[in-house]
C-alpha cells in the first residue's frame, strides 16, 4: 500500500534544496540575470558549511558543542562561500559584461571542483575509512524538529517533523513573492530585468539591483546544499551526492512562472516525484519498472517546458532582458 503520511514528510524535505535553488534563481532572473550556475553555487553552499562545521567538530572533540556556534558557523560560512560566487558571476557578466550562458556553465562546472576538492581534502584529514564525512553532531542540530511533533499523530508528522531551515525556505519564498511584487523595490527589480535602459533612464542603479539580487538569489540557493547535507543527508558529505537537484531549481523557475509562491508547490510536487519510486510497489520480477519511475520528474519537466514554450501570455514570459548584457553607451 502506498503510506501518504511516510511520503509526504520526504517529499517535504527532498523539496526544500529545489525550493530554495528556485527562490533564489527566480530573484536573480527577474534582474536580468540568467545563472546557470545554480547547481554549482549550491555545491560552494554546502561544501562551505561543511568547513566550518568540520572544523567546530574537530575542537569540540571529547566535549560539549554549543548549540548557537553549531549553527551560525555553518550557516555563515556557507553564506559567505555562496556570497563569493555570486560576486564572482555578477563580475563577469556585469561588469565585464560575459556572456552569462557561458559563464554560468563555468561556475557550476567551478562550484562542483571546488566541493570535491575540498571535501576529498577533509576526507583525507578525518582519516575516515570511507569516502565521506560524516557530521552527525551538527547535524542533530539542524535537524532536531518540534519536541511535541511526535504527540500529534499524522499531523505532526506531516507538518512539524522538520529542521528550521525547512521551514526557513518557505519563509524565504514568501517574503521573495512579497518584496518582488509588492515593495517599490520589486517594481525596480522587475523594471530592470524587462528594460534596463528605461530604467536607467528613470534613475534606477541598474548595476546595484543586478548585483544585489544576484548576490543575495546565490546566498539563498547554497542555503539549498547547506541543507541537503546537514538535514537531509544528515550531516554526511559525499563527492558529487548532490545530484541533478540543481538543474531540477533552474527547470522549476520556469514551472512556477517566475513566482516564489508557484515555486513552493512546484518544489513539492517535483520532490515528491523525485522520490515516488521509492513508494510504489513492484516486486522483485519488476524491478526494471523503478527505473522508468525515476525519470518521472524529467519527463515532467520536459513536458512543461514544452507547454509554457507554447503558450504566448505575457504573463508566462520570462524577463524581456533576461540573459542580455547592458551597454549603457548604447541606450
Amino acid at each position: 500500500m502506498f503510506d501518504i503520511v511516510a511520503f509526504i514528510p520526504r517529499a517535504i524535505g527532498q523539496s526544500v534544496p529545489l525550493l530554495l535553488g528556485c527562490s533564489g534563481e527566480i530573484l536573480t532572473e527577474k534582474s536580468g540575470n540568467l545563472n546557470l550556475g545554480i547547481p554549482g553555487v549550491m555545491y560552494v553552499g554546502g561544501i562551505s558549511g561543511v568547513i566550518g562545521s568540520f572544523f567546530y567538530e574537530q575542537k569540540c572533540a571529547g566535549g560539549n558543542m554549543n548549540p548557537f556556534l553549531a549553527i551560525m558557523i555553518p550557516l555563515l560560512c556557507s553564506l559567505l562561500g555562496s556570497l563569493l560566487m555570486g560576486l564572482i558571476y555578477c563580475f563577469l557578466t556585469v561588469t565585464l559584461r560575459a556572456n552569462q550562458n557561458v559563464t554560468g556553465l563555468a561556475m557550476t562546472t567551478f562550484g562542483v571542483g571546488i566541493g570535491n576538492f575540498f571535501g576529498g581534502s577533509l576526507i583525507k584529514l578525518s582519516g575516515a575509512d570511507v569516502p565521506s564525512i560524516a557530521l552527525s553532531r551538527t547535524s542533530a542540530f539542524f535537524a532536531r524538529s518540534l519536541p511535541f511533533a511526535t504527540n500529534l499523530g499524522w499531523f505532526g508528522k506531516i507538518f512539524l517533523n522538520y529542521g528550521f531551515l525547512c521551514y526557513l525556505a518557505f519563509i524565504i519564498a514568501i517574503i521573495s513573492a512579497l518584496i518582488i511584487f509588492k515593495t517599490r523595490v520589486g517594481l525596480h527589480l522587475r523594471a530592470v530585468g524587462e528594460s534596463p535602459s528605461t530604467a536607467d533612464s528613470a534613475g534606477i542603479n541598474v548595476t546595484k539591483y543586478k548585483y544585489i539580487a544576484t548576490c543575495v538569489g546565490c546566498m539563498i540557493a547554497g542555503l539549498g546544499g547547506l541543507y541537503y547535507v546537514m538535514d537531509y543527508a544528515s550531516g554526511v558529505w559525499s563527492n558529487d551526492a548532490f545530484g541533478d537537484r540543481g538543474w531540477l531549481a533552474i527547470a522549476l523557475v520556469i514551472f512556477s512562472i517566475w513566482n516564489p509562491l508557484i515555486g513552493i508547490f512546484a518544489s513539492i510536487l517535483f520532490g515528491g516525484l523525485y522520490i515516488v519510486y521509492l513508494y510504489i510497489p513492484t516486486g522483485m520480477d519488476y524491478m526494471e519498472f523503478k527505473e522508468l519511475y525515476k525519470m518521472i520528474p524529467y519527463v515532467v519537466t520536459l513536458f512543461v517546458l514544452v507547454l509554457t514554450s507554447m503558450r504566448n501570455k505575457k504573463e508566462t514570459q520570462p524577463p524581456a532582458s533576461l540573459g542580455l548584457s547592458y551597454f549603457r553607451e548604447e541606450r
